[in-house]
């Protein structure tokens, strides 16, 4: 923290503006508004000639039979067929329409395919190691078997020959950032979910303006929804005229796609195909503690060196390349150093497109083949049954879980979702606390002194379901006993939520928890 130092040539593109209104505007929840005043406007249309249209009744009822046996019939999660369900029942109209649209997938088939051919056209890019593979302890732990799963999805390779660095804080990764892209002499490829302008962003600007001016390729892509939030829409031209190639992710139109369910929510910086950085820290000066929102910002990253780091530079291309008429693969064929270190490292990620809940299916296999313990930091706990039920099954026969979220919010309605399951947990053995000097943004998985998991998956529907995510499977790395060592030491900063606690939650929040728990899938 107090390596950070304020740049005296700091670069802002924009000036700051609020962006409330239209956020709301374009999003699913504006979306399903509009269509509630579209119900209400029929209800009041047909009630004056209800009696003489008694056929409406017949044709409503036969409607919803037809949109319950289709919406079974989907491959959705059982939480949310409830879901949909009870929106059925209220507002049948609505619902439905909506349902088909997000079913229809409407601005994203033509998206779909293009991901699938770029996966698909670089799978034999990188290629998995198969003395690694067949190592002893990887077969042992199940390890294996889960790099045999991430290979059928995409090409997640597990590599020896590379150092990870954990932090533990925002602020220590971009203390370590500052000088790594200093020494860039290629590239420099950033994918972020959130750039907001200031002190992080500004320094890292002014180095990136200056590599670009002198020959190294700089390219940045953000979520679009930044352009509603922190950017404006014409920043990729801003940024293009210092010399830096610049993308908007999946830009935002209103009712005209089902852009707001695939968001790109990715963490990663490559530089020169050597060293990567992966964690949940975005490019803002809030999580560096630079400035303070929901008191102190407890978040998590690391920085990779070697093998692993092709699989970094693989996911940043594809999703780049989506947009691109020909797309360019040089940068995975650049040589890397080779270090001899101990464990392993599996980069991955995940994608709402391809039908595979590789996040949710990595937490599990560690949460199921745990045998001491499994340690969790989340920003949020909005679980399905699935992962309810493997935790709790997991705290019954023995294995000692214990979950750490924020003490204060950063959004109250998934802080009220998140009690909902307080009870059930709890009471079957795992162990759950609140971080009480502010926000924990980390997504952390450490389990038995020798796995863990660190990235930008969250334990909510929303990272599990409909993101882009990424994050870094480790195997009897050296830095997963700092990891554990964090968690204890994050521990020490929590009070413990008890059924007592519980019990004493005030009443606003409970009922809140317990209304927005209809919707959970759905948020």
């Amino acid at each position: 923290m107090d390596q950070i130092k304020e740049s005296p040539s700091l670069i802002r593109l924009i000036p700051k503006r609020k962006h409330g209104l239209k956020k709301l505007l374009f999003s699913r929840v504006g979306f399903f508004i509009l269509l509630i005043f579209i119900q209400l406007a029929l209800v009041l249309v047909i009630s004056e000639y209800a009696i003489r249209f008694r056929i409406l009744a017949l044709f409503m009822t036969v409607f919803l039979i037809v949109m319950f046996v289709y919406l079974f019939n989907t491959d959705m999660d059982s939480s949310a067929k409830l879901t949909w369900s009870g929106l059925f029942l209220f507002f049948p109209v609505p619902a439905a329409l909506f349902l088909l649209f997000t079913q229809l997938d409407v601005g994203h088939r033509k998206e779909k395919r293009r991901l699938n051919e770029l996966v698909k056209g670089s799978r034999k890019l990188i290629s998995q190691n198969s003395y690694t593979i067949i190592k002893q302890e990887l077969i042992d732990s199940g390890t294996a078997d889960l790099c045999f799963y991430l290979n059928r999805s995409g090409r997640f390779p597990i590599y020896e020959n590379t150092e990870v660095t954990f932090f533990p804080l925002g602020e220590d990764k971009y203390n370590a950032m500052l000088p790594q892209l200093k020494a860039a002499e290629k590239f420099i490829f950033l994918e972020y979910f959130i750039i907001d302008e200031g002190l992080m962003w500004g320094n890292i600007l002014n180095i990136l303006i200056d590599k670009a001016a002198h020959g190294v390729d700089v390219r940045v892509m953000y979520d679009g929804m930044c352009e509603i939030s922190t950017l404006t829409h014409n920043y990729p031209k801003l940024m293009q005229q210092h010399g830096i190639k610049c993308k908007a992710f999946s830009r935002i139109r209103p009712f005209v796609s089902t852009s707001y369910n695939y968001r790109d929510h990715r963490k990663i910086l490559v530089i020169d195909g050597k060293v990567a950085f992966n964690g949940g820290v975005n490019l803002a000066d809030e999580y560096i503690n630079r400035v303070e929102r929901f008191g102190h910002w407890k978040d998590t990253a690391i920085m990779l060196k070697g093998e692993a780091v092709q699989s970094f530079t693989l996911m940043f291309l594809q999703m780049w390349n989506m947009t691109e008429a020909q797309p360019g693969w040089d940068e995975c064929s650049i040589s890397f150093p080779s270090k001899r270190t101990d464990g392993f490292v599996m980069p991955y990620c995940d994608n709402p497109l391809d039908d595979e809940k590789v996040g949710e299916s990595v937490y599990m296999d560690i949460i199921n083949r745990s045998i001491s313990y499994i340690h969790i930091m989340t920003p949020y706990l909005i679980l399905d049954n699935e992962l309810e039920n493997a935790l709790t099954y997991a705290a019954k026969r023995g294995v000692e879980v214990k979950i750490i979220l924020p003490g204060i919010p950063d959004k109250k309605s998934a802080y009220a979702l998140a009690k909902t399951h307080y009870r059930s947990l709890t009471k079957a053995g795992v162990k759950i606390y609140e971080y009480t000097p502010g926000f924990v943004h980390a997504k952390v998985f450490v389990s038995d002194n020798r796995k863990a998991v660190v990235g930008t998956i969250n334990l909510d529907y929303r990272s599990l379901y409909h993101h882009f995510e990424c994050a870094t499977y480790l195997y009897r790395t050296a830095c997963i006993k700092e990891i554990e060592e964090d968690f204890q030491r994050t521990l020490l900063k929590c009070r413990k939520v008890t059924l007592k606690t519980i019990a004493d939650e005030k009443l606003g929040t409970k009922i809140r928890g317990r209304i927005l728990k209809l919707f959970a899938p759905l948020m």
